[in-house]
């Protein structure tokens, strides 16, 4: 009898030892024996595409973010919707604004040529986003890798889990808590902003009708963007949109943010001085920025036998 009682204290220990050995599997060195060249093949890839146009390291950058925030980094975004299967694309914060998709493909195409059924879509969408921001002059980071693919998606998650250019500064902390993300990675994660364009209807509202906005600036976005139509015409995020800077929060401080969400982060509230002091100080930025995507890069990946290695990154196997 006296033994017995120690067996729920050994199966709460492998249960921790279970936990604590799917998170290793996330290691950059995942691939070394099965795929030695991965990182390679994506990265010679992102920088063609980037190359021939400088706008896709963002919108691979966004992908990625918007992957993550839904049932964390598995590649359900890249899923296509079927006749039997809704995937994340037709989505509020996805639909006529995600792109890149047609980069991934190509990047897979050439993964599995080299290594078939061996690496994962949403590994390869991870060490894409890292390569697009490092051909666009931003810091570079060490991907952990590992990640399987899921089977399914969730478009009502993508509805309510991905942040709104519309969002407040507590709703901005709120939603990035819920993925384990604290405040400084928030601000330093929406420096993404450095880099990509924005379409006319999610800054409509700010340059019209927004009193924390520089004059000139608001005057000069009207004239792409009028009170009514032309939903679809795009600005730059910031003064530099092809290169990774820290002008994004140089424009914060001036009251020059393009997005509502974007100025949130410096409108007399808690992240005011963390704004300011990555506007003086692209090394901190930049840091913060690449401890923060690895950071989003760890959420709730499937590992093991959870999910699937898929052969193409738009259906389930």
């Amino acid at each position: 009898m006296a033994s017995n009682s120690y067996f729920p204290i050994v199966a709460v220990i492998i249960v921790s030892l279970l936990v604590c050995l799917t998170n290793a599997q996330l290691s950059p060195n995942f691939y070394t024996r099965t795929c030695p060249n991965v990182q390679s093949i994506v990265r010679n890839a992102t920088t063609q595409a980037v190359r021939r146009e400088p706008r896709m390291g963002a919108s691979i950058l966004r992908m990625f973010f918007h992957d993550c925030f839904v049932n964390g980094c598995d590649a359900s975004v890249l899923l296509d919707d079927t006749a039997t299967f809704t995937g994340e694309k037709t989505a509020r914060p996805n639909q006529n604004s995600l792109r890149g998709f047609e980069v991934i493909d190509t990047i897979k195409s050439r993964v599995e040529a080299a290594c078939n059924a061996t690496v994962s879509c949403a590994d390869i969408l991870a060490l894409a986003a890292r390569d697009g921001v490092v051909q666009l002059g931003g810091p570079s980071w060490a991907v952990p890798l590992g990640r399987r693919d899921a089977r399914t998606a969730s478009l009502s998650g993508a509805n309510s889990q991905i942040p709104s250019p519309f969002s407040s500064l507590a709703t901005l902390i709120s939603s990035f808590a819920a993925q384990g993300l604290n405040a400084r990675d928030m601000t330093a994660l929406s420096g993404g902003h450095a880099i990509g364009l924005a379409r006319c209807t999610t800054f409509r509202n700010r340059i019209y009708n927004e009193t924390n906005i520089d004059a000139s600036f608001a005057t000069t976005r009207r004239t792409n963007c009028p009170a009514s139509g032309k939903d679809a015409n795009l600005a730059p995020l910031d003064r530099t949109p092809n290169r990774f800077d820290n002008n994004y929060y140089q424009n914060l401080v001036a009251r020059r943010g393009l997005l509502h969400s974007d100025q949130e982060l410096f409108n007399g509230g808690s992240q005011d001085a963390l704004v300011r002091t990555y506007s003086n100080n692209y090394r901190a930025f930049a840091s913060d920025f690449a401890a923060a995507m690895v950071k989003m890069g760890n959420i709730s990946p499937l590992t093991g036998r959870n999910g699937e290695i898929r052969r193409n990154c738009r259906v389930v196997n």
